[in-house]
C-alpha cells in the first residue's frame, strides 16, 4: 500500500475512519472472543491431563512434565521461525509502530500469535491473554485499513483502535480499552483517536458478548464505602504497591536479559526449560500455573489462607518474570492483577489486625491494590482504575483507588523507575535494529509499505 498523510479533519475522511473502526471493532472482537473460548479449552485439557495423569502416578509425573516443555518449545519455535514480533505481550511492538520506530509485521503475526498464545499459556506459563489480545486486536485493524486502501493517517488511528479493542475484549473492559488507546498508546489526546478507539471497542465487545457471558471478570461481594478515618491507609497501600511495582519492573527486566544472554542455547530449549518446570508445578499445585485468574478471584474472595499468600506472591513473581523471558506470545496484566491483589489483600488483613474496630474489608483492599500495582508498573492510572472497575464491578471504591494509584504512581516515579512497557519498547526496538538495521524505519514513518 502506497499513501501519505491526509489532512484529518475533512468529515468525509472522519465518516469513513468511524464506519471503518466500527468494521474492524467487529472483527477484532470475534477474533477475541475464539481467542478467549480457545484459552479456556486449553485450560480445561491442561487440568484434566493433570488429573488423569495423577492416576499414572511416576510416568503421569513424566508426561506433565514433558507435555508443558514440548509446548512451551512449541510456541517459542513459531514465534522464532515465522514471526519474532509476536514474542512477548505485544503491547510495546504496538506501541513502537505508533511511534514510527519500527514498521508494522507482517500478517503473519497473526496467526503465530493466536496459536502460540494459546499453546504457551495453555501449557501453564505466567502469562495473560491481554498482550496477545492487544496485538491481535492492531493487526487485525490495521488489516482492515490496508484492505479498503486507506492511508497511513487512518492506518495508524486503526491499529491502535484495535489495539484498544482487543484489551476490551480481553477483559470485557470497553471503557478501558478505549482510554488505554489514548492514555498508554498515543499518550495524548487526539480527536480521531478517540472516535476510532470508541468505535473499534463498543463493537468488539457487542460481538464479543455473543460468544461469551455478559458479567465482569470477576466476582466480587458488594464493598461498604470505606469509613473517613481508614483514609489514609489507602495512600499507605498505594505506596506499598509503588514499592512492589518497582521491584516487579527491575525482577523482569533483569530476568530478561539474563535470558538474552544465554544466546548458545536455543529459544526453544530455553523455553522447554521454564516449560518443565510449570510442568512440575502444574503437577503439586496445579491451581497456581496459567494466566492466574482464578487465583486473582481466590484472593479477592477472600479463602486463600493469608499467612500462605505472600509465599504464593513470591513464587508468581519469580514464575511470571521466567515465563516471560522465554519470549513465547502473553501478556502482564493478567499476571500483574494477581501480584496486585494479593499485595491489598495482605495489606487489608494487616490493617484489620492492628485496626479490629475499624470496619476494614480486607477484599475491598485486595480491588484497590490491582488497580495500584498495575499503575506502579505500567504508569497509566487511568486505564488501571476504570479497567478495575469495570472487571470487578466496585464503584464504591472510585475514590480510595484515586488516592492508592496517586501514591503509587508518585512512588515509582521518585525512584526513577521507567514504565515497564517504555523499557520493553526500547528493547523491542534494540531487537529489531540489530537483526534488520534501518530497513523501512524511514519509509514507515512516512505511510509507506
Amino acid at each position: 500500500m502506497t499513501a501519505t498523510p491526509e489532512p484529518t479533519d475533512k468529515p468525509g475522511s472522519l465518516l469513513v475512519l468511524a464506519v471503518l473502526s466500527l468494521l474492524a471493532g467487529a472483527f477484532v472482537g470475534l477474533v477475541g472472543a475464539l481467542f478467549r473460548l480457545s484459552l479456556q479449552q486449553a485450560d480445561l485439557f491442561r487440568a484434566a491431563m493433570v488429573a488423569r495423569a495423577h492416576g499414572m502416578k511416576a510416568a503421569g509425573f513424566l508426561l506433565v512434565t514433558a507435555g508443558c516443555a514440548a509446548a512451551a518449545a512449541i510456541a517459542a519455535g513459531l514465534v522464532r521461525r515465522f514471526s519474532p514480533e509476536a514474542s512477548g505481550s505485544g503491547i510495546p511492538h504496538v506501541e513502537a509502530v505508533l511511534t514510527g520506530e519500527i514498521p508494522a509485521a507482517r500478517f503473519t503475526l497473526l496467526p503465530v500469535k493466536f496459536f502460540g498464545g494459546v499453546i504457551a499459556i495453555g501449557a501453564g506459563l505466567a502469562l495473560g491473554r491481554e498482550g496477545p489480545s492487544v496485538q491481535l486486536g492492531a493487526g487485525v485493524a490495521r488489516l482492515t485499513a490496508v484492505v479498503f486502501r486507506r492511508n497511513w493517517a487512518d492506518c495508524r488511528a486503526l491499529l491502535a483502535a484495535g489495539a484498544g479493542a482487543g484489551l476490551a475484549t480481553a477483559f470485557n473492559a470497553p471503557i478501558a480499552g478505549s482510554i488505554f488507546v489514548l492514555e498508554e498508546l498515543v499518550r495524548r489526546f487526539e480527536t480521531r483517536m478517540a472516535l476510532a478507539g470508541l468505535g473499534a471497542s463498543a463493537t468488539a465487545i457487542a460481538v464479543t458478548r455473543i460468544f461469551l457471558v455478559d458479567a465482569p471478570d470477576f466476582s466480587v461481594k458488594p464493598l461498604d464505602y470505606p469509613p473517613w478515618q481508614i483514609g489514609p491507609l489507602f495512600f499507605v497501600l498505594g505506596a506499598v504497591a509503588g514499592l512492589l511495582a518497582v521491584v516487579y519492573n527491575r525482577t523482569l527486566l533483569a530476568t530478561v536479559a539474563a535470558a538474552d544472554r544465554l544466546k548458545r542455547w536455543p529459544v526453544e530449549a530455553r523455553a522447554a526449560c521454564v516449560g518443565a518446570a510449570v510442568g512440575v508445578l502444574a503437577w503439586f499445585t496445579p491451581g497456581l500455573v496459567g494466566g492466574g485468574e482464578s487465583i486473582t478471584q481466590r484472593t479477592l474472595d477472600g479463602t486463600d489462607a493469608v499467612a500462605l499468600v505472600p509465599l504464593v506472591f513470591l513464587l508468581r513473581l519469580a514464575l511470571g518474570a521466567v515465563s516471560y523471558a522465554v519470549q513465547t506470545p502473553g501478556g502482564l496484566f493478567a499476571p500483574m492483577l494477581v501480584l496486585g491483589a494479593q499485595i491489598g489483600l495482605v495489606f487489608g488483613a494487616v490493617c484489620q489486625h492492628v485496626f479490629p474496630g475499624w470496619h476494614i474489608q480486607p477484599e475491598a483492599f485486595a480491588v484497590i491494590g490491582m488497580a495500584a500495582f498495575l499503575t506502579g508498573v505500567v504508569r497509566s492510572p487511568i486505564t488501571g482504575i476504570v479497567l478495575i472497575i469495570e472487571m470487578t464491578g466496585s464503584f464504591s471504591m472510585l475514590l480510595s483507588m484515586l488516592g492508592a494509584c496517586f501514591t503509587a504512581m508518585l512512588v515509582a516515579t521518585l525512584l526513577r523507575d521507567p514504565p515497564v512497557y517504555d523499557s520493553l519498547r526500547e528493547k523491542t526496538v534494540q531487537r529489531f535494529r540489530k537483526i534488520e538495521g534501518p530497513r523501512g524505519v524511514p519509509e514507515f514513518r512516512e505511510g509507506r509499505e
